[in-house]
């Protein structure tokens, strides 16, 4: 398929999936249509790709992370053992990053909470927070 049907297919835009094709992340095959400029034409597996790589950075990995992780598997390199060290290192980050959403949540209900109040004496204070 080509990129507007793969666009379409994916739901991302024509612009992110040629990002993702410069920085490595997908791998269209090329096309001898199309002269100069060859058409990339994209497979089903690349739809699963596409899929995997939002679902990765839905789970907070940066794209370089993914791409880092996407050449491991690909070249056979991710043993079970290694996954789990992956998974369970994602799970510490999104944990504190939970944490610092849930302090920074508690900052703007108090602030709410005050402003409904009728703003009296003692309005929180962001350093009352950790975040």
């Amino acid at each position: 398929m080509l990129i507007s049907e793969f666009a379409r297919a994916t739901d991302l835009s024509v612009d992110t999936i040629r990002f993702y094709i410069t920085k490595g992340l997908l791998k269209p095959e090329r096309s001898v249509k199309g002269g100069s400029n060859p058409y990339q034409v994209f497979r089903k597996e690349d739809v699963n790709a596409a899929r995997m790589i939002r679902l990765q950075q839905t789970l907070g990995y940066s794209l370089g992370e993914i791409l880092a992780l996407n050449e491991e598997y690909r070249a056979g390199e991710h043993s079970p053992e290694r996954t789990i060290e992956v998974l369970q290192s994602q799970i510490a980050r999104l944990e504190e990053r939970r944490a610092a959403l849930d302090t920074a949540l508690s900052f703007l209900r108090g602030k709410v909470n005050w402003i409904k109040a009728g703003k009296p004496e003692g309005a929180p204070r962001l350093e009352d927070y950790q975040c």
